[in-house]
This record gives C-alpha cells, structure tokens and sequence, in this order.
C-alpha cells in the first residue's frame, strides 16, 4: 500500500469501481474525496490492481491525439491500468451494455520485453523501444463513469482509470515493424454501416513510440515500473469510431494486419 493512501482515496476508488460495474454514472465524485491533482487520481487510481486476481495486464494512454484530447477535454495524455478480466482476443464478441462514451479506438500496442525502472533521467524513444518484445494491433472501447467527462478535468479522469473499460488485443505484427516509419503508417477504422475513418501513427504523440517513452516516463515519475511482459497501448490513431448495439468494427493496419470486434445487441 502506498504510504500516502488516505480513506479518501479508498472510498473514491470504491465508489468509481461499483459506478463501473454497475454501469452507472455521476456527475462528479464528492468534493470530501475528489482528487484536487494528477498525483491524487493516479494514488486513487492505483487502488484497481488490488481488485484484480491477475497480475496487471498493462497500460492504456488516454488523449495522445488531438481527437482524444478533445473528446475528454484534457490538454495532454493521461495514463490508465489494464485489468486482465477486461481483455479480450481478436475477433470477440462484446457486451454493448451501459457503455456511455459509445466509441472504439484503434491502436498501436507494445509488449515490453525488459522492465524500465523508475530513474532521474527521462526515457528516449530509442530505449523505450529497445525494451519492447512485440508490436500487436489493438482495439480499445473506453468509457467513463461521469455524466460528462468534458466537466470533470484530468485528475478526476486520472482517478476514473483514465476512462478504460474493455480492451482486444489483436494479432502480433509479423513485419518488420522496427525497420518502419510508424508515424506515416495509414490505419483505418471501419463500423459495419459504412463509417470509416483514416488515421495515422502520428496521430498518436506524433509517432507510437514517442507515447511508449511517454508512459515510462510517467510511470517513472510516479516510482512505478513498466514491467516486463505488460502491454502498453498507445492511444487510438484515427478519430474515434462511433458504435451503437450490433455494431462490427475493424481496424486495418496495411501491411501490418487488422483488428477486428463485434457488439452484441443490447
């Protein structure tokens, strides 16, 4: 338990985690227990693992692109965990239920090969990739457990898990994708109906592997480590898709593949 953890932020993260299981919503969390800054959402945030039987899954990073940080109405990335219960392969079939935000991003997403510490010094793209194992395509479908996120600010959508919700990891990239240009890597998402939208990697922090840097350098400042093993998925590359019950949704990726979900219809 981290030292600085106070009642408050216990009964924030109790209160956030019901509203997410129950698939509710409020306006904001009561001024007795609402982060006043980013340290006090991330300690609040940090409360989820414990709710978790698995080891933690990884890292999402919210509003990398401009699209995304219009969406939540923030002015930088926020970093958020991914619990195991809330991953799902490629190809799968997921509860539309109460989802309020109603959008599906597609992603770019890092498995690390080699832990990065916390450290004084900053993280360079180069060593963050240096330490990653495999390149997969994603899918994230966020949420929020506000009646409006726009309203709220960043340490509140901090402590909100950074508005994660389900997650699919899809295939892992067989190309060489260390040899390519991310940045100018064309991705499209696609919603059965004929919604498309066109994106790129520089959408995301201007290059993928600037948002990976990114997230060790957050976690860092926090004393958390990025470990070994975990997933960090970059923040969507095309503006977010808009979904609805019975929706199918792809992301294609060129020669890097595609992703792919389906909705069911309630």
């Amino acid at each position: 338990m981290d030292v600085r953890e106070t009642n408050a932020d216990r009964k924030a993260s109790d209160m956030l985690f019901a509203l997410w299981q129950e698939g509710k919503r409020i306006a904001q969390l009561p001024e007795a227990i609402r982060p006043a800054t980013r340290a006090d959402g991330y300690r609040i945030q940090s409360l989820i693992e414990k709710r978790s039987a698995k080891p933690l899954f990884g890292w999402k990073i919210a509003a990398t692109s401009k699209a995304g940080q219009a969406h939540i109405n923030v002015d930088g990335p926020l970093a958020g965990r991914l619990l195991a219960e809330r991953v799902h392969p490629d190809g799968a079939t997921l509860r539309f239920g109460a989802n309020h935000m109603k959008v599906v991003e597609g992603e770019f997403a890092f498995r690390m090969a080699r832990d990065l510490p916390p450290r004084p010094q900053p993280y360079s793209a180069e060593e963050a990739v240096a330490a990653v194992a495999d390149l997969y395509l994603a899918l994230e479908i966020p949420d929020t457990r506000f009646d409006d996120v726009t309203k709220v600010g960043a340490a509140q959508i901090i402590a909100d898990n950074a508005c994660a919700h389900e997650f699919v990891l899809g295939p892992k990239v067989t190309a060489d994708w260390r040899a390519m240009d991310l940045a100018a890597h064309p991705t499209l998402g696609q919603v059965s109906g004929g919604v498309e939208h066109e994106g790129k990697g520089a959408n995301v922090l201007g290059d993928p592997r600037l948002a990976l840097a990114w997230l060790a350098n957050e976690l860092s400042g926090l004393g958390v480590t990025l470990k070994a093993g975990e997933v960090v998925t970059t923040g969507t590359s095309f503006v977010p898709l808009p979904v609805k019950p019975g929706d199918k949704v792809s992301a294609d990726f060129g020669a890097l593949g595609r992703v792919s979900l389906a909705f069911t219809t309630t």
